[in-house]
C-alpha cells in the first residue's frame, strides 16, 4: 500500500520491522559453529562436515521521496541468523549510495537514508550487505544484493512542453468540429497512485469550444461562428493530476484559435447608381472610370467578375476586375462623339467567381448597379472628308493649273470655319500652293513628269478660332506624260563593219528610246534623212518592230583607205503629236573574222586604252625571254647535277648503281644499251635486226597514195614474218632473260569494206559547213580561212 506522506508511512514502518523480528525469531535456527570441517574416521577414511547454509532476514525496503525532517530517514535493517544478539556479528553495506546516502549500524544492521532522495531522478538503489565474525572477519552470511526503491509522491505538476498553440478552424463550422489535441505529462510515477493522472479542463474560451477531459481534443462548442464578427479567439487549457482530486497538481497552456474564411456573403454595390464624366477626346483601350462592389470575404472567396448586361453599354464600353483592388476598370471601345450621342446608361453586375454550395440557401451571389456616363464636349481639330487624296495634272501645264482640292469641317456643334495651308517643311511646296479658305491645290511652275512623276505632299487644316488644333491630311499628285521629247537611237558604242562586207548584209539592228511614256506601247519608225544624197556605202532598212537593220551597199571595205564612216539615222515616235528626232551613228571599220568578229580592232584598242608605246612592249617582251632563259638554265642545271656514288672512304656499303631511265619505247634509240650484258660470241653471232619491218614481195606495186589496205596486206605475208621471229628468240640462248614474250599486232587480213581514207575519195563538192573551225582558237585559223577561201570559190 503507498503512503503519500512520512507522517503516516512511519507506523506503517515500524509494523513492517515488528512482523520482521517475530518472523526472524520464529524461523530461527542457531548456527553451529564447528571449529574443524574435516575428521578421520576408525578405517582412516575422511569424513566431510558441511556447514548449514545461514539465511538473511530482510524484505524489500522503501524509502520516501523528499524527505525533509531534521533527522536521518530509516530505511530498514539487515540481521542475520548467526547474530546472537551479543555483537559478535559486524554488518557490512557497499553498493549505490552506500556510505554517502545510505548508512548502516554495524551493530545493529539498521539502515538509514541521510539524504532527500529524487524518484524523478532515480528510482532505484542497488546495494550489497554483508555479515561478518567481529573476531575473525569471516564471512558468516554470502554477499547478497538487495534494493532500495524510492516511492513516489505528488511533487511534479503537469506541463505542456509544446506549448503554446497555434490552430485554426473554418468559420460557420458545425458543433463539435475538433480543432486541437493538447497533451500534457506528469514526471511522477504512472504505475502508483494517482500522482500521474491527467484530467484536462477549459479555463478561457467558453462558451465557443470545450475540450475532452481525457483526449485533450478541443472542439468548437457554438454553431455559425462568424469570422467577419469575430476572427480570433484565446482558449486556456487546465491538465491537472490526482486525477483532479482536491490537493491535485495542474498546468496550464494557451491555444490562439483564428477563424478561416468560407465564402458566406455576397458581395454589395454600396449604391444602386452611379454617374461618371467622359470627355469626347477620350481614347479607345484606355480606361475612363473605376467601379467596386464590397465583399467582406477574403482571398479568392471574394474575387469578383464584372459585366455590364445591357447592350446600350456593352457596344461603347467594357470592364474588367484588377486583381489586386479587385475594383472594375471601365474603358472606352469606340470613340465617343459629343455632337452624336451625349448620354449613356450602364448596368453593372458585379459576381464572386468561387461559389461555396453549403450556403447556397444566403441566395444568388452577385449584386446589380446602374452607371450613368454623361459625355462632355471638346473643341476637335477639323476632320478632312477622306483619308487621302490623289490628284493628277499634265506635265508642261502653265503656272496656277488647278491640281485638285481638299475638304475639312469643323466636328463640334459651333463649326468654326477651317483654314488651310501647306507643310513649310516639305519640298512640295514649291510645286504647288493651297487656297486657304477653299483647300484649292494649284501649281506654282510648270511639271516635268521626266523629272518626277510623284508630288507626296502634306495639307494641314485648322480653326481660325484656336490656331493649335492642327489636323494632317497626305496628298499625293500624280504628273501626267505629254509627248514633248522626240525619239534617239539607243548605240552602246561604235558600229563595227568588216572589210569582208557583202552587199545586202546586215552590218547592225538598232533600236530607238523615248523618254515619255506610252500607255500602249513605244512606236517608232526608221529611215534615212531624204534632203541628203543617196548614200553608197549603206541603206536602212525599217523591219516595222521599233528596229531597224543597217545593210552594206557594197563590197569590201578597207580600213587602210577609209577608217570612219557617218550614217545619219530619223527615227518617229508614235505619240500624238508624233515628234522626230535625228542620231548619227559612226561606223568603223575592222578586219574581222568569219560572221563578222572583230580581230584587229579589239588589238588595236587594248594597246590604245592601255597607253603603250612600242618601244614598251618591246621592252616588256625582252624581259619575258630573259627570265624564261634564266628559269629554263636553272632547270638544265639541276638535272646535270649528278650525286656521288660513295660518299666517303669510311661509308662501307654496297655499291648499287641506280639509273632513272623508264625507257622511251620502241623510237628511243639513246637508252641503255643492253646489248653490253650479253656473250660477246654470242653478240658477234646476232648480226640481224629485230625491228626491221619484213621484206614485201618482189612484184610490181602501185603508188602507195592508190592502194588499199587489203591490197597492201596481201603483198606482206605477215605470218611467216612471225613464226620467223619465233623460231630466232628460241633459239637464241644468249639473251637475258631466256623465256622472253613478244608480241605482234596482227589482227588478220582480208576486210571486205576497203578503204575509208578521204584520200582516196574523189574530190568533188563537199556540204560540210566548216564555220566551227573560227570556235577552236588562233591555232585553226589559217586552216579556217583556207577553206572559207576555198568555199568562196567554189561558190563564185
Amino acid at each position: 500500500m503507498r503512503i503519500s506522506t512520512t507522517s503516516c508511512l512511519c507506523p506503517f514502518l515500524v509494523c513492517l520491522c515488528f512482523i520482521q523480528r517475530c518472523y526472524g525469531a520464529s524461523h530461527h535456527v542457531p548456527a553451529k559453529v564447528l571449529s574443524k570441517n574435516q575428521t578421520k574416521l576408525a578405517n582412516g577414511e575422511t569424513e566431510v562436515h558441511h556447514r548449514p547454509k545461514r539465511g538473511w532476514i530482510w524484505n524489500q525496503f522503501f524509502v520516501l521521496e523528499e524527505h525533509m525532517g531534521p533527522d536521518a530517514q530509516y530505511v530498514g535493517k539487515l540481521h542475520s541468523n548467526s547474530d546472537k544478539g551479543d555483537g559478535s556479528v559486524r554488518y557490512i553495506l557497499s553498493g549505490e549510495g552506500a556510505g554517502t546516502i545510505f548508512i548502516i549500524d554495524e551493530v545493529t544492521g539498521d539502515i538509514q537514508a541521510t539524504k532527500s532522495l529524487d524518484r524523478e531522478r532515480k528510482t532505484h538503489y542497488v546495494l550489497h550487505a554483508q555479515a561478518l565474525d567481529r573476531n575473525t572477519e569471516e564471512a558468516l552470511e554470502p554477499k547478497s544484493e538487495f534494493i532500495i526503491k524510492v516511492q513516489d509522491i505528488n511533487d511534479n505538476a503537469p506541463t505542456f512542453p509544446d506549448g503554446p498553440f497555434v490552430a485554426t478552424v473554418p468559420e460557420m463550422s458545425e458543433v463539435g468540429t475538433s480543432v486541437l489535441q493538447v497533451t500534457a505529462t506528469d514526471a511522477d510515477d504512472p504505475t502508483y497512485g494517482n500522482s500521474a493522472r491527467i484530467v484536462y479542463s477549459i479555463l478561457q474560451g467558453q462558451p465557443y469550444f470545450s475540450v475532452d477531459p481525457k483526449t485533450g481534443i478541443i472542439r468548437t462548442a457554438l454553431a455559425n461562428m462568424d469570422r467577419e464578427a469575430r476572427e480570433h479567439y484565446t482558449v486556456v487549457i487546465q491538465a491537472k493530476d490526482m486525477a483532479g482530486q482536491v490537493g491535485g497538481l495542474s498546468g496550464s497552456t494557451t491555444i490562439n484559435i483564428t477563424l478561416t474564411d468560407v465564402n458566406d456573403n455576397p458581395p454589395k454595390f454600396p449604391q444602386k447608381n452611379y454617374q461618371l464624366y467622359v470627355p469626347e477626346s477620350a481614347q479607345v483601350g484606355k480606361p475612363v472610370g473605376k467601379i467596386k462592389a464590397n465583399d467582406e470575404d477574403l482571398g479568392v472567396n471574394a474575387d469578383i467578375k464584372y459585366s455590364i448586361i445591357n447592350s446600350e453599354g456593352a457596344n461603347m464600353f467594357s470592364i474588367t476586375t484588377d486583381r489586386d483592388t479587385r475594383e472594375g476598370i471601365i474603358s472606352l471601345k469606340k470613340p465617343l462623339n459629343y455632337e452624336r450621342k451625349k448620354t449613356y446608361t450602364l448596368h453593372i453586375e458585379g459576381v464572386n467567381t468561387h461559389m461555396d454550395p453549403r450556403f447556397s440557401y444566403l441566395g444568388s451571389f452577385k449584386d446589380s448597379t446602374t452607371l450613368k456616363i454623361t459625355v462632355g464636349d471638346v473643341d476637335e481639330a477639323p476632320v478632312f472628308s477622306m483619308d487621302y487624296y490623289i490628284m493628277d495634272v499634265y506635265e508642261n501645264a502653265p503656272s496656277g493649273t488647278e491640281v485638285g482640292a481638299v475638304t475639312a469641317r469643323d466636328p463640334d456643334s459651333r463649326n468654326s470655319p477651317v483654314r488651310y495651308f501647306m507643310d513649310s517643311k516639305e519640298d512640295g511646296e514649291r510645286y504647288f500652293r493651297i487656297d486657304e479658305s477653299t483647300g484649292v491645290v494649284r501649281t506654282t511652275q510648270p511639271l516635268d513628269r521626266e523629272d518626277i512623276p510623284w508630288h507626296n505632299i502634306t495639307v494641314m487644316a485648322s480653326e481660325v478660332d484656336n490656331p493649335s488644333l492642327l489636323s494632317h491630311v497626305p496628298v499625293t499628285v500624280q504628273v501626267l506624260d505629254v509627248n514633248d521629247n522626240p525619239p534617239e537611237i539607243a548605240t552602246d558604242g561604235e558600229v563595227i563593219v568588216c572589210e569582208s562586207s557583202r552587199p545586202g548584209q546586215v552590218i547592225q539592228t538598232v533600236t530607238a528610246v523615248d523618254k515619255d511614256d506610252f500607255a500602249n506601247g513605244q512606236r517608232f519608225s526608221f529611215a534615212l534623212p531624204s534632203q541628203l544624197p543617196v548614200n553608197p556605202n549603206f541603206t536602212l532598212k525599217d523591219n516595222e518592230d521599233s528596229t531597224a537593220s543597217i545593210i552594206a551597199r557594197r563590197r569590201r571595205f578597207n580600213h587602210l583607205t577609209q577608217e570612219l564612216y557617218e550614217l545619219p539615222i530619223v527615227v518617229w515616235d508614235g505619240g500624238e503629236p508624233s515628234l522626230s528626232g535625228t542620231s548619227t551613228l559612226t561606223l568603223r571599220v575592222c578586219p574581222c573574222q568569219r560572221h563578222g568578229r572583230i580581230r584587229m580592232c579589239q588589238g588595236e584598242a587594248f594597246l590604245s586604252s592601255a597607253g603603250l608605246s612600242t618601244g614598251a612592249l618591246i621592252a616588256i617582251l625582252l624581259c619575258i625571254v630573259i627570265l624564261l632563259a634564266i628559269v629554263v638554265l636553272f632547270i638544265t642545271l639541276r638535272r646535270s647535277k649528278k650525286e656521288p656514288l660513295i660518299i666517303s672512304e669510311e661509308d662501307i656499303r654496297e655499291n648499287v648503281v641506280t639509273y632513272d631511265d623508264e625507257g622511251g619505247g620502241e623510237e628511243d634509240t639513246e637508252a641503255f644499251d643492253i646489248i653490253a650484258l650479253r656473250n660477246p660470241a654470242a653478240a658477234e653471232e646476232l648480226k640481224f635486226r629485230r625491228d626491221v619491218r619484213p621484206e614485201a614481195r618482189q612484184h610490181c606495186i602501185p603508188p602507195r597514195g592508190h592502194r588499199s589496205p587489203s591490197v597492201e596486206l596481201d603483198e606482206v605475208d605477215v605470218h611467216e614474218f612471225i613464226k620467223q621471229r619465233l623460231v630466232d628468240a628460241d633459239l637464241d640462248t644468249s639473251v637475258p632473260p631466256y623465256d622472253s614474250l613478244q608480241t605482234y599486232a596482227y589482227e588478220g587480213q582480208g576486210s571486205p569494206t576497203g578503204s575509208i581514207s578521204p584520200l582516196d575519195s574523189p574530190g568533188t563538192h563537199s556540204e560540210q559547213d566548216y564555220n566551227y573551225l573560227d570556235d577552236w582558237g588562233p591555232e585553226f585559223q589559217k586552216l579556217a580561212e583556207l577553206y572559207g577561201e576555198a568555199e568562196s570559190d567554189v561558190t563564185t
